[in-house]
């Protein structure tokens, strides 16, 4: 009999299966409800931000009178009115909630409007009269550089002696690379829906990865203390990063109005305003040198990276630090001299997006490996191969410039399966004949890796709590502080807890994210929400589960280590008992049935001053082939196949983490080639809709498109061994724009530099593309 059971508990199992998404019927359904579905209370008012036309400009007059008297209009608010504090940066105390004075960026707020609709609203907030008296603007990261403008001081992490490596480096490559932003293009827009409590209480209702970031910021606007503020959200419709920090303008706004009136106020913000209000990516702009031998082994690397930060810190700095951290990417540097510094510009506050500054950063190396390649006329995936980082004890060669000892490098054997499997010879072979009779359609094609730290740069935010409670009936529900943002956080969390207490997931709920529930937590960001929460969940359920296990030996004999939960039953002495009757046995006998859960990500540390520590918990690792073909005549290109596979460690959930793969694949492809920020001379962003700014469509995604999930088991005690997929899968795509320059490149022979910039739109590689035929037929 104890065999029988130790041999159904290891074939029953709630995690590491393909189940669906929590939400996904609801989903289909059209019945999930977003902040914008939740049926408006009685009185609700609706609110809408006035814009500024100019970049940077102090304001000498500002007349409102029209606004006011608009249809519907019932107030108008400006700085002035702010109860508490005007601002909402999330480290630097640099970015009002409503501008006072002066403004420093075409979009940023003036002033709110309050009005019985939302077209009320909206339509009031265009009637404003404002003089300015423009100042000169700063809009790119070139620029800033000049002027030496920047929000944050410069950064810069240094290994062995670069300088000494280069004088006697027998090659060396350099050059510059400006990589553009990226709007996060969630498919809900900001909005925040404000709701007055007795005794100053303010509940917010808010599509946002931070809600606790919200109820201080909230509190701190209306001048009242974190209790008096609860902010709840059930689900986003995707937030990317772009909902980290910069809700918190939104849900502020809102309670300002709500604490004002005395009314529910919602702001919801339409595309357009979104996109020119909201900082994005940040672009960075690169000078870059590296030191390389006859075989293409890198000796040194120098690079000095300039982002785009805009008009204020945001998280300019931890975005700057994690580039910093992963410019190494894959790679074993030996002497380093790596700078980075937070252009201040006169343009949206650039944030969070989906990799934090690692892709920016890992791009760099891989753009000057591609030019090692073609110099020495090898193919890139050699020099690859022979620059990865090595094993424990290799000769120091796993050791990263800031100082974190690698010891789970997967990727050599990881490469190796990809390389196989996609039948990467065989195809650089074919593409070589295809190219040589081919004189318009020029195909390419690449495989990169990518390595990247998981945990959030700052220390301290890694740690998360969670709520489990059972019912008498033997229902389940769970709360914790990750947002879900259509990542399937949720349904990660629900396995984890349905698998603690042996259940099946029908039988386990959980509810809406709420800082009155789960205090003080991290955003739901840097790939760590599944890590983090799902272990605070796992330790309240663990509490229980120890609770019921020792009060059924004491009425059924046995020990309490060896009582097993599983197929809804617990199961000691030899007895399978159903769970609720347990439950409710130990209810009547007194038994909390309730639980708390904490966790905090063991053995982090980081000194910003040196730039050195033990930053990331555990590194994920994948890679990517990509098969394009160029159009030399036009520019326009097409994917013709992908093939990537992705280290999820254990997946919790494999199909959840394809999916996470696939789209970060194809986000990322977009951010490289179509997706093109651009800002007039007057500093307006002109791409401000979907019809001037291009997200990949369903057309884009290859026909033929390959994902799997590399086999492996995290060294780390993470969640059930399993590995982060969030963020580190965006980095794939550099197969996209790294095949699209060889096919450039064989314009050519390989012969030529393309100098290609992201994103590689048609227009820029056709310029690639006569830049190389022009340098192709100069004479040697």
């Amino acid at each position: 009999m104890p065999g029988m059971q130790a041999l159904q508990a290891a074939d029953w199992s709630a995690v590491g299966k393909p189940s669906a998404h929590e939400s996904a019927q609801l989903h289909v359904l059209g019945q999930a409800t977003y902040t914008d579905d939740i049926v408006e209370l009685q009185g609700t008012l609706h609110a809408a931000l006035g814009l500024s036309q100019k970049a940077h400009a102090r304001i000498t007059a500002m007349d409102l009178s029209a606004v006011r008297a608009a249809r519907g209009v019932l107030a108008v608010y400006t700085a002035q009115d702010i109860p508490g504090t005007n601002d909402c940066g999330p480290i630097i105390h640099d970015d009002p909630i409503l501008a006072d004075g002066l403004v420093q960026y075409v979009g940023q707020p003036l002033f709110l409007v309050v009005a019985d609709s939302h077209d009320h609203a909206r339509r009031a907030a265009r009637l404003a009269q404002v003089s300015y008296e423009e100042l000169p603007a700063i809009l790119t990261p070139q620029a800033a550089k000049a002027a030496q403008s920047y929000v944050l001081p410069p950064m810069r992490l240094a290994r062995g002696d670069a300088a000494a490596a280069f004088a006697t480096a027998p090659h060396s490559v350099r050059g510059q690379l400006f990589v553009g932003g990226q709007e996060q293009f969630y498919l809900e827009g900001q909005i925040a829906y404000a709701i007055p409590k007795e005794g100053q209480g303010m509940q917010v209702l808010c599509s946002t990865q931070h809600p606790s970031e919200m109820q201080h910021v909230v509190a701190h606007a209306l001048g009242l203390h974190s209790h008096h503020v609860a902010v709840e959200c059930r689900r986003m419709g995707g937030g990317f990063g772009g909902k980290e920090s910069q809700s918190a303008l939104w849900a502020a706004a809102a309670a300002i109005a709500a604490a004002r009136l005395k009314r529910p106020v919602k702001l919801r913000a339409d595309r357009d305003d979104d996109m020119l209000v909201t900082g994005k990516r940040h672009c960075f702009y690169y000078e870059y040198e590296v030191a390389y031998d006859d075989q293409g082994k890198i000796l040194a690397a120098r690079v000095d990276m300039t982002l785009r930060a805009g008009y204020s810190a945001d998280l300019s700095g931890p975005v700057a630090t994690r580039a910093v951290c992963h410019f190494d990417n894959a790679y074993y540097l030996s002497d380093v001299d790596i700078r980075a510094a937070c252009g201040k510009t006169n343009t949206q506050s650039n944030t969070a997006f989906r990799g934090f500054g690692g892709p920016q950063g890992a791009i760099a190396i891989e753009y000057a490996i591609d030019e090692i390649a073609r110099h020495l006329r090898r193919d890139a995936l050699d020099i690859r191969l022979l620059n990865l980082y090595g094993r424990d004890g290799e000769d120091g060669r796993n050791v990263t410039p800031y100082g974190q000892v690698i010891v789970d490098n997967v990727l050599p054997e990881l490469m190796a399966e990809l390389e196989a499997s996609s039948d990467y010879r065989a195809r650089r072979l074919a593409i070589d004949a295809w190219n040589e009779a081919s004189p318009v359609l020029k195909k390419g094609l690449a495989l990169t890796p990518l390595k990247f730290g998981i945990a959030f740069n700052v220390t301290h935010l890694n740690q998360a709590g969670a709520l489990v409670h059972v019912y008498v009936d033997g229902s389940v529900l769970v709360n914790h502080g990750g947002t879900e943002m259509g990542q399937g956080i949720h349904t990660k969390v629900l396995q984890v807890v349905a698998h603690e207490l042996g259940l099946d997931l029908e039988r386990v709920r959980i509810t809406a994210t709420d800082t009155s529930k789960v205090a003080n937590t991290s955003a739901t960001a840097a790939s760590t929400g599944a890590d983090l929460n799902g272990k605070a969940a796992q330790d309240a359920a663990r509490q229980i589960r120890e609770r019921l296990a020792a009060y059924a030996v004491k009425h059924h004999g046995g020990v309490a280590e060896e009582v097993r939960f599983f197929s809804n039953r617990i199961h000691v002495n030899g007895q399978a008992l159903p769970f609720e009757q347990v439950v409710q046995q130990a209810y009547l006998a007194r038994v909390q049935l309730w639980s708390d859960g904490y966790y905090a990500t063991p053995g982090l540390s980081w000194d910003a001053k040196t730039m050195t520590g033990h930053p990331f918990s555990y590194y994920a690792y994948g890679a990517a082939v990509a098969e394009v073909v160029v159009d030399t005549l036009t520019g326009e290109w097409k994917l013709l196949r992908a093939d990537a596979l992705y280290d999820a460690g254990q997946s919790l959930n494999p199909a959840i983490d394809i999916g996470q793969v696939e789209g970060a694949f194809i986000q990322g492809m977009g951010w490289l080639t179509t997706e093109q920020l651009w800002w007039n001379e007057a500093g307006k962003l002109m791409t401000h809709a979907p019809s001037t700014y291009k997200i990949p469509g369903i057309s884009d995604c290859p026909e033929d498109f390959r994902v799997q999930l590399f086999q492996n088991r995290n060294v780390e005690d993470s969640i059930h061994r399993s590995k982060a997929v969030g963020e580190p899968p965006l980095l794939l795509p550099f197969s996209v724009f790294f095949a699209i320059r060889d096919a450039v490149s064989s314009v050519a022979g390989h012969a030529v530099q393309p100098p290609l910039n992201a994103p590689a739109t048609s227009e820029e590689i056709l310029k690639a593309v006569m830049a190389v035929q022009a340098a192709g037929a100069r004479p040697a």
